[in-house]
Parts: structure tokens; sequence; C-alpha cells
């Protein structure tokens, strides 16, 4: 799997940061900074653009609406991982 190229480091954080937003707000969990909401959208966005890609579809396409929803199924499911290995742990 590979990073799309086409965004810059700038773009990977404002769509890993919205991603992390609305995912933590899907997962109804408490707000604990902009940074760790940058963090998981952006994982979530790698998890999920390599999730579509295996299942035949396209990854991450771009700074777009698409890119978002791809970023925010993998965030959820990102958190939904945690919130396993804490209860767990």
């Amino acid at each position: 799997m590979q990073m799309y190229a086409g965004m810059g480091i700038l773009a990977w954080i404002i769509l890993g940061g919205i991603a992390g937003i609305v995912a933590r707000a899907l997962m109804r969990q408490r707000r604990r900074g902009c940074l760790l909401d940058v963090v998981v959208g952006v994982v979530g966005a790698v998890l999920g653009g390599a999730l579509f890609s295996a299942l035949g579809g396209v990854g991450i396409t771009g700074f777009n609406v698409y890119s978002l929803v791809v970023a925010v199924v993998g965030s959820v499911l990102f958190l939904w991982f945690l919130n396993i290995l804490r209860k767990h742990g």
C-alpha cells in the first residue's frame, strides 16, 4: 500500500484531524485533544485505505469527501480496536 503522493503533509494532518473528530463523535468517546484526534485520523486513513484496497476498492484518492469517508471508517475501526485492547489489558 502506498500513501497518496498528491497530498502534502498538511493535507494529511487536516484530513486526519477531521476524520479523528468525526470518528470520536461516532464512537461517543470523550474529547482527549486535537493532537490525538489527528493521530487517530491519520492512522485511520492509512488503515482505511489499506482495507478498502484489500477489498478491491480504492483507498485514499486525495483531499476529498471520498477519502474522508475512507479515513473515518479506518478511524472508527482503529478506535474500536483500541477499546478492545483497553478492556482486555
